[in-house]
Order: C-alpha cells, then structure tokens, then sequence
C-alpha cells in the first residue's frame, strides 16, 4: 500500500498493515536472526519499561510536591488573618481570600469581578482612588486608611498596602481591620 491509501486514523487498518509487514520481515529473516531480533526486541522493552517505571517515579514526586506546595499556598493565602486581594487596574476583585471576603461581610465567590472601590465608603473614596492611583504609577507599595461600607452602612476602619505584581499588572492588596485599635486608643 503507498502512504497516501494509509489511513493513520484508523486503527485497525494500522493494525493490519503493520501485521503483514511484519509476515514480510519473519519470512525474509533466518530462524537464527528472528531469535536474536526477539532477543533485542524483548531487551528493548525491558529497558523501555524501567525508563517508563522511573518516569513514573519522577512524575508520582512531583505531584506530592505540587500538592504540599498547595497545600502550603491554602494556609498563607486562603487562611490567613489579613485580608488579601488581587485587583485589576480599573478595581475589580479578581481573588480575594476568606479573610478579605469576613472583612467585605459577604460571601467569598460572590465577591469575585465585584469592585471594590463599591466597598471604600463615600467619605474614604477620595482617599482611596489616591492609594490606587498611586500603586499602579509609582510601581512601589503604598499605604492608606480607609473606611469600608456601602450604602451608608459602615462596615469598618481598614489599614491597606498595596503594590503592583510587574508580570500581570494586577493590585496585590492587604487589608487589616484596624477598628478595634481605634477603638482602643481613644479610651
């Protein structure tokens, strides 16, 4: 058959033609240069199936690896006791961890692609377009104080940094409820 009949899709055709190729190969060679190619052929295999075995080893590591490597970011990011989140340059929420979404007191996926200036209260937002304004210019981290709450319902004084992440052009921000501190230090 020429190439072009060959349909390399088909599995069973394959099949075939490689089957009757090979009655083509065992009836050229002689008994003794079947055996040492069976001979070669089985050697190949065996030194195919440990390479594949150490694979599988390498491969069975790297996973435990990922998976503490997770398990590891879980703790830092999602568990954390400061709020976290990642903003996109016009403010939207694009991550946040459970932290963030107890200080914003709303569910955590429900949070994600909100904006997040809808969150600073009407008095802190002149402050806080400064802050962000400033992060994604100035390419350094940057600090303010702001309140959260929406409409006209106070939620809470925060501390903030925020510096921007080069390769994506996204805010990482760190919110700390600082209310009780206030609280505190006018008693």
């Amino acid at each position: 058959m020429i190439n072009e009949e060959i349909d390399f899709t088909n599995a069973e055709m394959l099949r075939k033609i490689a089957e009757e190729k090979l009655k083509e190969k065992q009836k050229e060679s002689t008994g003794s240069d079947y055996e040492t190619d069976v001979k070669k052929l089985v050697h190949e295999l065996q030194v195919h199936q440990i390479e594949l075995e150490m694979q599988n080893e390498e491969l069975r590591q790297a996973y435990e690896t990922t998976e503490a490597a997770l398990k590891k970011y879980t703790m830092l990011f999602d568990l954390a006791p400061v709020g976290y989140f990642t903003l996109d340059p016009e403010g939207a929420i694009c991550e946040l961890n459970f932290t963030g979404a107890d200080i914003l007191r709303e569910r955590r996926f429900s949070l994600i692609d909100s904006n997040f200036k809808l969150f600073v209260a009407e008095s802190s937002r002149p402050v806080f377009n400064n802050f962000f304004r400033l992060v994604f210019s100035s390419n350094s981290k940057e600090s303010c104080e702001v309140l959260l709450g929406y409409n006209n319902n106070p939620l809470c004084m925060v501390y903030m940094e925020g510096v921007v992440a080069e390769d994506e052009k996204k805010c990482l921000l760190s919110v700390i409820d600082i209310s009780k501190f206030r609280l505190q230090s006018k008693e």
